[in-house]
């Protein structure tokens, strides 16, 4: 990946939003490669190897959700969906196909840079990962299992830190239910989401400054849950 101009394959077929997005994406740095087609993207994303591709899914030959099947084929790139589909179904079709993340239509392009970031910082983290988290009132060392909420040792349960490992890994992008449940608890319990919303209620409360208004521990609804480090 080159650092400093990263590529990004921007599959969309509506041209005014092509436009938009490839003259405020190159403004940030970016160098932008445009497909109007689903077919055009598949192409595309194996011709220029992007380092990372915005996806829509509402294209006018094929679903987007295809479209990422196509590039799971063969890439590990994230995929960042941007798409006017705000069922929940919609978004967990995308998440099950290989996509890293979801933005709705209408976006605002602050938010789409900030997931494009996140994107890119996660494909080039070593594999070893970071054993520090870091809150805005906790630090939680993986390796050593502690964790310090203002100075003082606050006690996390194995099924907690588990929970929290795994979003650590997926920093800043979503893990879906099914995800959660199967790395924390096991392939026997993936539909058991009432497990998650107890888990991370207590981890709101442990480790967040208001646990009534988390700023860490984010719910996709429907869909499932990221964790956000400290700024």
């Amino acid at each position: 990946m080159t650092e400093l101009h990263p590529t990004l394959l921007l599959v969309e077929d509506e041209p005014e939003i092509r436009h938009f997005l490839k003259t405020s994406l190159s403004a940030q740095g970016y160098r932008i490669v445009e497909s109007a087609t689903g077919r055009r993207g598949t192409i595309d994303a194996a011709s220029h190897k992007p380092d990372l591709a915005i996806v829509d899914l509402g294209l006018p030959d094929m679903d987007g959700v295809a479209v990422i099947r196509r590039i799971r084929e063969w890439s590990p790139m994230p995929i960042v969906v941007l798409s006017a589909r705000v069922h929940e179904r919609g978004k967990l079709e995308a998440f099950d196909a290989g996509a890293d993340d979801y933005v709705t239509k209408p976006f605002g392009i602050s938010e789409l840079v900030a997931r494009i970031r996140v994107g890119l910082r996660h494909a080039t983290r070593p594999s070893t990962g970071q054993h520090i988290v870091e809150l805005e009132a906790a630090r939680i060392d993986l390796e050593r299992r502690n964790v310090l909420r203002n100075g003082v040792e606050i006690r996390l349960t194995p099924l907690e830190f588990r929970l929290i490992a795994t979003l650590a890994r997926h920093m800043g992008m979503v893990v879906t239910h099914k995800q959660l449940l199967r790395e924390v608890w096991g392939p026997t319990h993936e539909e058991h989401t009432h497990y998650l919303r107890i888990y991370i209620k207590q981890l709101r409360d442990k480790l967040e400054i208001d646990p009534s208004q988390p700023r860490h521990f984010i719910t996709e609804l429907g869909v499932g849950y990221r964790l956000e480090a400290k700024e």
